[in-house]
Parts: C-alpha cells; sequence; structure tokens
C-alpha cells in the first residue's frame, strides 16, 4: 500500500492525506466511512491508479474517511471461491474482529468482490455494516449536494461500459455506474450483452491468475470485441479485475492506441480534473 500509510502515519504523497483507523482513534475520531482498499487496489500498480482517483474525489466531496493500512487482510473472497471454506472463515473472522473493534459502521470499496464478500458473507459472521461500491457511495455524495461532476471535459466521448458480475448479476446494481456514466457529458453506447446478460471477464473464474483451458477464443478476448463492436473510445470498467482483463483484450487486438480502458472513478477525477 505504498501511497496509504505507514503502520500509523498517514504518507502525504501527491497533496493525499490519508489516514488509518489508528490514527483517527488514537485522535478519539471515528471517519463516516472506511475505505476498504482491497488486495488489487493496493499492490497492482494499475489498480492503484483506481485507488488514486477514488480517494481525490472524496477529498474533493470532504469525506471523513480512514483506511485500515496494514492491518487490512484479504476478505477471504478467493478462498471461498475456490471451494476453501475454512481459509475463508478464518480470514473473514480476522477482518471482521479489526472491524469490530474499530466500530466502523460503513464501508466503501472500489472491488466488486471485497463488496460483495463484506456486503453478503460477513453478516452470517459477524460483521453487520453499511457497504457500498465506489459507484453507489459517489452517486450518494451527489444526491447529498457534495459532489458535482463537471460534464464538459470529456462532452461527446463514445464510452461503454463493462458490467462487473459481482456487482451487476450477484447484487442486482446495474444504474448507479450508469447514471454516473450519463452525468459526465458522454455518449454510452450499451454491449449488446449488457446488465444481467452482460458476458464476464473471465477475472471472476480466475482465468486471470492462469492460463485458458482449451478452446476457440480467450474469455477476456471474446468480452474485448463486444466492447468494441460499439467503436468506443473508452471502455469504462467498475472493478480493478475487470480492468486488467479488459485492458488485456484491448491489447490482444492492438487496439491500445485508440482506446483507452478507465474506471469509472478514474473518469470523474479526469472529469473534475482532480
Amino acid at each position: 500500500m505504498e501511497f496509504l500509510t505507514t503502520k500509523n502515519e498517514p504518507l502525504k504523497t501527491n497533496k493525499m492525506n490519508v489516514p488509518t483507523m489508528a490514527d483517527m482513534m488514537a485522535q478519539g475520531k471515528q471517519p463516516e466511512v472506511l475505505f476498504w482498499v482491497g488486495a488489487a487496489g493496493s499492490f497492482d500498480d494499475r489498480a492503484k491508479k483506481i485507488t488514486r482517483a477514488f480517494v481525490k474525489i472524496l477529498h474533493q466531496a470532504n469525506v471523513d474517511f480512514a483506511v485500515l493500512g496494514t492491518e487490512e487482510s484479504s476478505t477471504g473472497d478467493a478462498a471461498k471461491r475456490a471451494g476453501n471454506e475454512f481459509l475463508f472463515q478464518m480470514q473473514a473472522m480476522m477482518n471482521i474482529e479489526v472491524l469490530n473493534g474499530y466500530e466502523v459502521k460503513t464501508i466503501v470499496t472500489c472491488d466488486p468482490h471485497s463488496f460483495n464478500t463484506l456486503k453478503n458473507e460477513y453478516p452470517s459472521l459477524g460483521g453487520k455494516y453499511e457497504v457500498f461500491h465506489h459507484t453507489q457511495y459517489i452517486k450518494k455524495l451527489i444526491a447529498d449536494g457534495r459532489l458535482s461532476i463537471n460534464d464538459s471535459v470529456l462532452k461527446n466521448k463514445k464510452v461503454t461500459f463493462h458490467d462487473p458480475c459481482y456487482l451487476g448479476r450477484a447484487n442486482d446494481e446495474y444504474e448507479s455506474p450508469r447514471d454516473l456514466i450519463k452525468r459526465l457529458g458522454v455518449n454510452l453506447t450499451e454491449m449488446k450483452r449488457n446488465k444481467s446478460t452482460a458476458l464476464c471477464c473471465g477475472a471472476g473464474g480466475a482465468q486471470m491468475f492462469k492460463e485458458p483451458e482449451k478452446g476457440d477464443k480467450d474469455i477476456n478476448v471474446l468480452r474485448t470485441e463486444d466492447a468494441l463492436a460499439t467503436k468506443p473510445e473508452i471502455i469504462a470498467t467498475g472493478c480493478p479485475y475487470c480492468n486488467t482483463m479488459m485492458t488485456d483484450g484491448v491489447k490482444f487486438k492492438e487496439k491500445e492506441a485508440e482506446v483507452q480502458v478507465l474506471d469509472i472513478a478514474e473518469l470523474i477525477a479526469q472529469a473534475n480534473e482532480l
């Protein structure tokens, strides 16, 4: 988490002050929301840019937030999907102990996998929190009058949106990301397969971490073809793993000079010139 924190001190990088829950507690403060950074947002160089963009948005909206820093560990999502329930429960219980120790009530994350696990699988283990995907939280900030989006910077750009499986099908959230994209003043064109019929990018099926099984085509290439058929300048995503898979697909198609793959948080940070 190079830009986020040392053990107990917020790091100031590019004028970004990101306190930890430990800092907050030491000062006798309780932030309004905990930002769950997730594995990708902490360690993957590409996903760190999404983390930074979202932090800039939180600062612009004057949100009093904190991160766990080195106290954050895997939600256990990967272990559970791989069938290791024992490891999942161990990892989940460790996190729940930390979260409940800090009396965390509200969590926001840029990772739909973490969002799904924290929201749907932690309550039965004693971790009951209000959990937001970052697109839902940004939409709430706009509704509360704390943030506005400049619709002139990206005006008329051609954009298509790829639905992350764990945001869309798993949690029935299709409108928050689209609502934000429309506020950017861009031209949004839906892929043929979208919302509940959207094709997985492959990361949720662990294709990101291994060579694919024998077949006609890599799934991320197939999904990228869906996106490129809309003739976009930007493929918008709401998940760091989808971002990786779609970026790889664009590179495979040798379209990286013409098509960008950007998270919605990055688009908003770009629009607001943060």
